[in-house]
């Protein structure tokens, strides 16, 4: 289990992580997302061993990550800011990454590199940015490190190139036990194959999960009476979000959702729908409750 406890990092007048605690268990595709600046990439690095904690520790099975190498060649990471060797070519990139992990598969390197397709002996500062990206999943996936962590894992691929590498990473997670981390700023893609998800905010955490948990936590509500109401009528209930059009309001709803049904049957309704929210929307509504606000910027 790699497990961030009470870390917290600032960097200059910046507080970049405030106290944060998670638990990341071995083999499961952990998802995490937040607002614009909130410390993704941070808690990414600080996990791979790159950043030390201003407080707080990083363990991995209970042993520290940072500057230990023994710990440090169970992980890799691939940065949302690529960098390879000027001039290197995959080959070169490869022997590079065998000389740091010992498990390193040079046989995986090279089925790899034929199913993207990609040439060996070009430079890959001459490669597109999605190809780019395809030599860094490459050469992480051929490190066979029992964690596997991504920032922004599908920026720069196509459509045929993300299912490509979301099926490849399933795979490592599945066959070798492996355990993914990955950010995106696509929720529908996480939502698809990650099984747990925390959420960062201003550099803390506001919550952490399983993906199905957290979708039928949070939930919409339709409902209207004969009789005049409010939202008074409905103290019982965490409300998120309350609005209402006409005689019917709609309520953003967080707890259980057979108990909620069952409460709000109780009161008569004319009408009453109860209704999932897509994995964007609970990161919406969450976000809301927690004070970030949402601009629309108007076309003219």
């Amino acid at each position: 289990m790699l497990q961030a406890n009470g870390v917290s990092k600032k960097f200059e007048d910046t507080q970049a992580l405030n106290r944060v605690t998670c638990q990341i268990p071995s083999g499961c595709i952990y998802g995490l997302v937040g607002s614009n600046g909130a410390g993704k990439s941070t808690l990414l690095r600080m996990l791979a061993g790159i950043y030390q904690t201003d407080e707080g520790t990083i363990l991995l099975d209970g042993q520290p990550v940072y500057n230990n190498p023994a710990v440090k060649e169970r992980i890799v990471y691939v940065s949302d800011e690529l960098f390879f060797l000027p001039g290197a070519n995959l080959k070169r990139m490869a022997d590079l990454y065998a000389s740091i992990y010992r498990n390193f598969s040079y046989d995986r390197f090279r089925e790899l590199q034929e199913t993207f397709g990609l040439p060996e002996n070009k430079a890959i500062q001459n490669f597109s940015k999605g190809m780019k990206r395809q030599a860094a999943v490459i050469m992480a996936l051929s490190a066979s490190t029992d964690y596997l962590i991504f920032d922004e894992t599908f920026d720069g691929l196509d459509p045929i190139m993300r299912n490509l590498v979301k099926s490849l990473v399933c795979e490592d997670v599945i066959n070798r036990g492996a355990t993914a981390i990955i950010t995106s700023h696509s929720l529908r893609e996480l939502e698809d194959i990650c099984d747990q998800l925390a959420m960062l905010h201003l550099g803390g955490l506001v919550l952490e999960s399983e993906v199905q948990n957290l979708k039928t936590s949070l939930f919409k509500v339709q409902i209207a009476f004969r009789e005049e109401f409010s939202e008074a009528a409905f103290k019982e209930l965490d409300i998120l979000q309350y609005t209402r059009m006409g005689s019917v309001a709609r309520l953003i709803v967080r707890g259980d959702r057979v108990q909620t049904q069952t409460l709000l049957q109780q009161k008569n309704p004319l009408l009453l729908d109860i209704l999932p929210l897509t994995l964007e929307e609970v990161f919406t509504y969450e976000l809301e409750a927690v004070g970030y606000q949402f601009q629309v910027v108007e076309e003219g």
